[in-house]
């Protein structure tokens, strides 16, 4: 034997006694390291599978409340989106409180609908837009059903410049205005939301509307010509 090959050889029983250490040493450490890796994989693809499972159910769940609204099956529907709220996941149980208390305006019960739109109104736990646009359908009742207080009370504040929603809160608060007989604060309203160029063109049409008929029955000032 060369020395070359007699110094190989001590290097490699030298490189397989540390490789033996290190394994002694860590090797414990290591394989918790791969388990470890393993079972985290496996968990997040079985909670993904999970999650797209119950949002899968919630979905049909939904969309079978609203064909059994369709068919006029109102009463199917509320039992339905009851579930939903109970046992639904992700966003669905707010979708079906919301859809619940349209639902009950649907059958003519606007008190129990409003209530439940203020009840989602209310809730600290969902998402602030959602509980506006509750507040809305809650306001939109009431220019019927209640007083220009009513309505001004869950709107008002979404009649501001910054609000997005103010060109509907602002038209509630116009009909509510105009019902209740206060024909210049209505038209104020009304024109607001016709001077305001980022309002959808149909709200703005139908303020145009609005404000023509209170000039003609005497409630609003002429308009001026420009």
């Amino acid at each position: 034997m060369t020395d070359d090959g007699f110094f190989r050889e001590v290097n490699e029983e030298l490189r397989s006694d540390k490789v033996k250490a290190f394994w002694k040493r860590y090797g414990s450490l290591l394989i918790g390291g791969v388990v470890a890796i393993v079972v985290g994989t496996a968990a997040f693809s079985f909670y993904e599978y999970w999650t797209e499972r119950q949002a899968s159910q919630s979905g049909d769940k939904f969309l079978a409340a609203l064909n059994l609204v369709r068919d006029g099956k109102n009463d199917d529907a509320l039992k339905t989106l009851d579930e939903l709220e109970k046992d639904g996941y992700g966003a669905y149980p707010v979708l079906a409180r919301m859809r619940a208390a349209g639902v009950l305006a649907q059958k003519g019960d606007n008190a129990g609908a409003v209530a439940a739109f203020d009840k989602v109104s209310a809730d600290s736990s969902i998402p602030q837009a959602i509980r506006d646009l509750a507040k809305l359908r809650a306001a939109f009742i009431l220019v019927d059903t209640g007083s220009y207080e009513d309505v001004a009370s869950r709107v008002e504040t979404l009649s501001s410049d910054s609000s997005p929603m103010r060109h509907s809160a602002r038209e509630a608060l116009g009909l509510a205005a105009w019902k209740a007989g206060r024909g210049a604060d209505s038209a104020k309203l009304f024109q607001q939301i016709a001077d305001d160029k980022s309002a959808p063109a149909n709200v703005r049409q139908f303020a145009d509307t609005m404000l023509d008929m209170l000039r003609s029955t005497g409630a609003a000032p002429a308009a001026t010509a420009g």
